[in-house]
């Protein structure tokens, strides 16, 4: 049983993320945290709230973080995320509002909180790394933290897609990326180098619907405007979803070892590389996946239609 908490812009890829691991009985969701990027921290919040609700997970707690990056003062959700995510976050596609809200308690204080009573655990970030960056700044002792922490983002070897070096996650948070990336967390990136190399696809949503189900209905419409607004053919590459089967599943994925740090200056900000000065370690605790046996995640998530003919 892989104890997990998600830190999520909740916006279509996230939602599928979070009901793949709402639903899989090999994931015990100690929680979910909030951030910026897809969509207003608020907003993504909501969201997830209404997909737990979805889910018949209203016992999974949400907790709301940081508004923005650590160096600016606030945050508006980019033109291109509002057409790839819908202007709500789900796709335009419109969740039933869940009944409770977001815990009282911070992100960042709930992280703290989470990591000092349990080792045996995963945090998944699919937004920018603020939370986690902000709770290892208020508790620098925890970089002696024996968990894992997976994070979606960044892109080794091939170009970032908001600039020709940055992906979209590492780009709104350089600064907290780096924090995290150079904690001495056990860290795994899982950038585009393997989340465009699995997919997900108009077949899969059309499975998803004929299950008859609200969800099934609903996730179903969500993926069919992702795929429109991303690729635009017949299927769409599976970010988020990926971070969530590589901590279940590491072993899908070929990681390299590697001393990674983020560039914060001029035309390389965003980008990740690996740390010059920190080369000659022997044993990095960071690496990052360079492939992955595609036929495997996308049998993962195809699980997602057969779970959502089980919700209650």
């Amino acid at each position: 049983m892989l104890n997990l908490i998600l830190d999520l812009d909740t916006g279509v890829d996230d939602s599928i993320a979070l009901s793949y691991a709402a639903l899989n009985p090999e994931v015990n969701l100690l929680g979910v945290t909030g951030t910026f990027g897809n969509v207003t921290t608020d907003m993504g919040a909501r969201n997830a709230l209404a997909v737990l609700a979805m889910m018949g997970r209203s016992d999974v707690p949400v907790f709301e973080g940081a508004y923005h990056s650590l160096t600016t003062e606030s945050f508006s959700p980019h033109d291109v995320s509002v057409r790839i995510h819908g202007r709500n976050g789900t796709g335009n596609v419109v969740f039933p509002a869940a009944e409770r809200s977001v815990e009282k308690e911070a992100a960042s204080d709930f992280l703290i909180r989470m990591m000092r009573q349990n080792e045996d655990m995963v945090i998944v970030t699919t937004g920018p790394s603020t939370n986690l960056a902000s709770a290892l700044m208020k508790a620098p002792e925890l970089s002696s933290w024996k968990g894992r922490v997976v994070i979606m983002g960044g892109a080794l070897t091939v170009r970032g897609n908001v600039s020709h070096f940055a992906e979209a996650n590492i780009s709104q948070d350089p600064e907290a990326a780096k924090i995290v990336f150079e904690s001495g967390l056990d860290v795994t990136m899982v950038g585009l180098d393997v989340t465009m190399r699995s997919r997900l696809r108009k077949s899969d949503a059309q499975a998803w619907r004929a299950t008859g189900t609200e969800a099934g209905k609903a996730f179903a419409g969500m993926l069919e405007h992702y795929i429109l607004n991303t690729i635009g053919g017949d299927d769409t590459y599976v970010h988020d979803p990926s971070a969530v089967v590589c901590a279940l599943h590491p072993e899908y994925f070929s990681l390299l070892p590697l001393a990674l740090t983020v560039e914060l200056d001029g035309a390389d900000r965003g980008r990740t590389v690996g740390d010059e000065s920190r080369i000659l370690e022997k044993a990095p605790k960071t690496r990052a996946a360079v492939n992955v046996d595609s036929g495997k995640v996308e049998k993962e998530l195809k699980i997602i239609g057969e779970y959502f003919t089980r919700i209650s």
